[in-house]
């Protein structure tokens, strides 16, 4: 049967990618979900996993080519037999690949595959080996973080039973195992951040048994072989560090190849927010995927960057700094150095700490903050709330809070200023057409997340409500998939349930406005009762609504806020249906 491989959708503005460069060539037997392609577009570059197992028979789109969403640009044939007819040229060596040559003469299979000499040795115990890969997660990661792994080395494995726990930049979760068999080898450890498609493990799915007694030999080189992939790459690259700060470069717009080289949006983007330039990025040597330049080799080259004369006086702390996850760890030691007397405690940040902190500054640095403040006065809602509580609970199996009535104000405030409700695609602004509603949630580590209800302006009360509990409840316990806080199109935060009056909250990037929350006070208000003015008693609360000035003006912030406002406001006994 033939199998169809289309250029995929890559983000909710993007139609068209280019074809940078094909992993696989026709005829090549390859596996589900095995990469075999790379793609560019506006906002990443990815690689492509098979939607089948199979033979790639047909190319349709070369490298270089721009190919629209959709479009199909490969086809794999599923029947071997059939796939042998159809491209008898190069299918015939990969599907039918002979044992006997290949244990006869390892060293010529080994620029093939990525642990070749073991798979080579062991292929008469471990049967068919599968290679187990770190899954794409989310349309923007391109890496993983290996939290636990839940089996050993010759664990026996069911298809789609749970094997490891990674951690991305947006959600913790479980990988299960795409094949039965034995887990065979590992070979990426726990707390190892790994590259979207790279093998992290081996499982035997034929003839797999448990290792044999002489395993120990074999396994020795491995570490040695692994460490070789990955060690030489820090110290390349803390070299470079030390030495591209002195060119001293002249050109700041970054193409997306030069010379040979070859420069992702991200680093691209990254360059030019930290005026990097051409020639610099020129002179450094990345370790990605034929010398390219990662986001984390430029991350660590700026961090270098400005301290270069004290690192290359004394070259083995800034060794010592490639070996930490990210130069945030020297930071604690050199503010824990500037206390006296011995009673500061360093507490390293984690990783999810880290991400978020990056996000934030990146925010502040990408967006131009502004915050308005409204006041609210939210009495009829209070009394509404207080009155039909109980019952709500009884009926829904839900405790019903104040938020789902924030949620539905702000959406109706939005749908009369849509152009709030868009993002900021360099020198484009994409309006959104569907309003998808994040908001903060806390975690029990103290760490916050942002999970995402898609299309909430086809939401009543009760929906909201009903989806806001299960998507905090599921970020509680990590259990959250990357749909879960993707495609969010305008952000709520609910400062007020910590008893803050209001905020000016960070814009969660790359959307332009974020909506703040305070808790609510009874205050002395005066208003006109009856033609007099009169002091009275009102349930009052802030409401803030902090905005990207890039492209939102204060006309329509506060335009947004005031229609907010109004719809709180408006809320009572007669006009509230759950």
């Amino acid at each position: 049967m033939k199998v169809d491989v289309v250029m995929p959708k890559m983000g909710e503005s993007l139609q068209e990618g280019t074809i940078i460069k094909w992993l696989k060539k026709e005829g090549d037997k390859i596996e589900r979900d095995e990469m075999i392609l790379e793609i560019s577009t506006d906002k990443v570059d990815t690689e492509v996993p098979s939607p089948q197992s199979g033979i790639l028979t047909r190319i349709l789109a070369q490298e270089e080519e721009t190919v629209e969403v959709g479009t199909k640009i490969a086809e794999i044939e599923t029947d071997a037999s059939a796939a042998a007819t159809s491209t008898p040229e190069p299918a015939a060596p990969v599907a039918a690949p002979a044992p006997a040559p290949q244990e006869e003469a390892p060293a010529a299979a080994a620029p093939q595959q990525s642990a070749p000499a073991e798979s080579s040795d062991d292929a008469g115990d471990a049967g068919d080996l599968q290679d187990l890969v770190m899954p794409k997660m989310g349309e923007s990661l391109q890496e993983g973080t290996i939290t636990k792994w839940l089996k050993k080395e010759g664990d026996t494995i069911e298809r789609d039973e749970m094997i490891l726990e990674i951690s991305t930049d947006k959600v913790d979760t479980e990988v299960p195992s795409p094949v039965a068999g034995i887990l065979y080898k590992i070979l990426a450890q726990e707390e190892e951040t790994v590259e979207v498609g790279s093998v992290i493990g081996k499982i035997a799915t034929s003839g797999g048994a448990k290792k044999p007694a002489a395993q120990p030999a074999q396994e020795a080189p491995k570490p040695v072989a692994q460490a070789a992939a990955s060690a030489p790459q820090p110290v390349a690259q803390t070299t470079v560090q030390h030495n591209a700060p002195q060119v001293q470069g002249t050109t700041f717009d970054i193409p997306r190849k030069s010379n040979g080289k070859f420069f992702s949006p991200l680093v691209r983007a990254l360059a030019k927010d930290n005026n990097i330039s051409l020639e610099e990025l020129m002179n450094l040597n990345g370790s990605g995927l034929e010398g390219r330049i990662t986001k984390e080799d430029l991350e660590n080259y700026i961090s270098n960057r400005g301290s270069r004369p004290a690192q290359a006086a004394a070259p083995a702390p800034a060794a010592q700094q490639y070996s930490a996850p990210a130069p945030v760890s020297n930071a604690p030691k050199a503010t824990a150095a500037n206390f006296p007397g011995g009673d500061s405690e360093v507490i390293p940040m984690d990783r999810m700490r880290q991400l978020i902190s990056d996000h934030m500054v990146k925010s502040k640095q990408t967006s131009a903050h502004v915050t308005s403040v409204a006041e609210v006065d939210v009495t009829g809602l209070v009394n509404y709330r207080e009155k039909h509580k109980d019952e709500f609970q009884k009926r829904e199996g839900l405790k019903l809070t104040y938020t789902p009535f924030f949620m539905k104000a702000i959406v109706e405030g939005v749908k009369q200023f849509p152009m709030i409700n868009v993002s900021v695609d360099g020198k484009n602004i994409i309006k959104h057409n569907r309003l998808n509603l994040g908001f903060a949630a806390a975690l029990p580590d103290g760490n916050l997340i942002v999970p995402v209800i898609k299309n909430a302006d086809n939401y009543g009360i009760t929906g909201l409500q009903r989806s806001m509990d299960d998507l905090a409840g599921r970020a509680r316990t990590k259990n959250l998939q990357p749909d879960d806080v993707q495609g969010g199109t305008i952000t709520m935060t609910n400062v007020g349930t910590f008893g803050t009056l209001f905020g000016t909250p960070i814009i969660n990037q790359p959307q332009v406005a974020i909506i703040g929350v305070g808790a609510i006070k009874k205050r002395a208000m005066v208003m006109e009762v009856n033609g007099s003015d009169a002091i009275v008693i009102r349930k009052m609360m802030y409401c803030s609504i902090t905005y990207d000035h890039r492209v939102v003006d204060g006309m329509l912030a506060g335009q947004t806020l005031k229609a907010i406002v109004e719809a709180m406001e408006a809320m009572n006994e007669e006009t509230i249906t759950l």
